[in-house]
């Protein structure tokens, strides 16, 4: 069956996600990590996006990102495809790194893009990962406590909010079941979403 269209226009923003083929992990240690992240920034620079989220997992990515002229598939494009060289050749493997296409979730409100936003960097604890989302190394969530991650935007994120602090309490507070699974309905059936912007389809 021929892959269904993707919606893009200039300035839309995606919840983007990708995972090893079979689920297998696709980072092993921390030059694995950065190695992402330096594509991610070669992209920054080079397609003028907006990262406003991230969390790269052992073996699965989140982006939040925020496309300006450049459609989000000639992006991850050009990072997995960079990304699985590198690996396969530092670790002697063949084959596919990331299972099939990867997935990506068009945001088009602000309630959307908070979730998306919390969503992301709840995923290290909702996964026992670490205890504390401040803990985990991987994520953009230190770039909201402070720490300078030059990759990392975060206006867009706090205009929603009146401190930085105020933020950290949204991502922090426990959710009501209901609005959890509103938020991975939008997420799983983006159908659900009705589109009025200018469309183009990569």
């Amino acid at each position: 069956m021929p892959r269904k269209h993707r919606v893009w226009f200039p300035g839309a923003t995606y919840h983007i996600t990708a995972r090893g083929n079979r689920k297998d992990t696709i980072f092993y240690d921390t030059e694995d990590y950065e190695t992402y992240l330096e594509l991610l920034y070669v992209c920054k620079d080079r397609d003028q996006l907006e990262l406003h989220a991230y969390c790269l997992m052992p073996n699965h990515i989140h982006l939040l990102m925020e496309t300006k002229d450049t459609p989000p598939g000639k992006i991850i494009k050009y990072i997995h495809m960079n990304y699985a060289i590198a690996f396969n050749k530092k670790y002697n493997f063949t084959g596919h790194l990331f299972q099939g296409r990867y997935n990506a979730k068009l945001v088009l409100d602000d309630q959307y893009f908070l979730q998306a936003s919390k969503y992301i960097h709840l995923n290290p604890t909702e996964a026992n990962i670490v205890k504390n989302v401040g803990d985990y190394k991987w994520s953009s969530y230190r770039a909201y406590l402070g720490v300078e991650v030059p990759i990392v935007t975060t206006e867009k994120t706090l205009k929603h909010f009146q401190t930085s602090e105020d933020y950290i309490k949204f991502v922090l507070k426990k959710e009501e079941t209901s609005t959890l699974y509103h938020f991975k309905a939008l997420r799983d059936c983006p159908s659900l979403i009705k589109i009025s912007h200018f469309q183009v389809v990569f």
